[in-house]
């Protein structure tokens, strides 16, 4: 997403105003007011970006029907303005405190403790859907041989998964659960970034701090007070190295995707296979 089309489309929707950029990435997000703005990426190049949107705000809506704290949406529906996604969101208050792993455990907890929802289908969380086109992206960039082997570790965790039994009932799950989508305010910590919402395996959410703790440098701790916030730990289940293992090698690929004209994504990419091609669980990865 570029920043500069982002403000055009901003314009369109009649929502520039004194647009303040927030974060860019898969969406150009603005504080604008008492309002955050998401633009999304073209949609005519990606339709399922719209359905996403929309989604997104179905979920908050059903969240606070639910009594769930979340981000509560400002529309009662997406907008597609030039070809692009954009949502408006009311504006949290500012954060008391950085957002810890323990205030996420009770969000999860509460969100895995909800049936499906009512008129909303919710898909399954395809953690390894990406690894294709992040390869590709990656071109010549990286080894063959690492892509290969990527392609092949995906197939054969996607087979794994599709056989697990859960120790959990399935259901929704967040499906990024990472305490940077928390954030604490004045009443208390809420989630954010809601549009990875799906209908899966409830253990999805738990592997993603499991993971932090043995490779992204989360202190045993930290992982320890997020375990007795949520009721459970996930390294319990038999299960749990089938779905780190295709976690690590979804964000191998991510990563990849970078590399032509990042030399330090590059370097992070090899720095993860190598460790997977070791065989060491504990490899220190760096977020990218």
């Amino acid at each position: 997403m570029n920043e500069m089309r982002a403000r055009e489309v901003l314009g369109a929707a009649g929502l520039s105003g004194d647009a303040e950029l927030i974060a860019l990435g898969e969406n150009a997000v603005f504080a604008v007011g008492d309002l955050v703005v998401k633009v999304g990426r073209d949609a005519g190049a990606s339709p399922e970006l719209w359905d996403r949107a929309e989604r997104e705000v179905a979920v908050a809506r059903w969240l606070a029907g639910s009594g769930v704290p979340a981000v509560r949406a400002a529309e009662p529906g997406a907008r597609l303005v030039d070809g692009h996604p954009v949502t408006v969101w009311h504006r949290l208050p500012q954060a008391v405190r950085p957002a810890e792993p323990k205030d996420l455990g009770p969000l999860l907890a509460a969100v895995h403790a909800l049936p499906a929802p009512e008129g909303l289908t919710l898909p399954p969380r395809e953690l390894l859907g990406g690894v294709e086109r992040w390869l590709r992206l990656a071109g010549e960039a990286i080894d063959p041989a690492d892509a290969a082997y990527l392609r092949e570790r995906r197939d054969g965790f996607a087979a794994a998964a599709a056989g697990l039994v859960p120790r959990l009932a399935p259901g929704p799950i967040h499906g990024d659960a990472l305490t940077r989508n928390v954030h604490v305010g004045p009443d208390g910590p809420v989630l954010v970034d809601l549009e990875t919402f799906s209908s899966d395996l409830r253990e999805h959410d738990l592997v993603v701090l499991a993971l932090s703790r043995d490779r992204y440098g989360l202190p045993a701790g930290a992982y320890d007070a997020f375990t007795a916030a949520y009721g459970w730990d996930v390294r319990e289940w038999d299960g749990c190295a089938v779905l780190r293992g295709a976690r690590e090698t979804a964000s191998c690929a991510w990563v990849a995707q970078h590399a032509p004209t990042n030399p330090k994504a590059l370097a992070e990419f090899r720095r993860r296979v190598a460790s997977l091609r070791d065989g060491d669980p504990e490899v220190r990865w760096y977020p990218f």
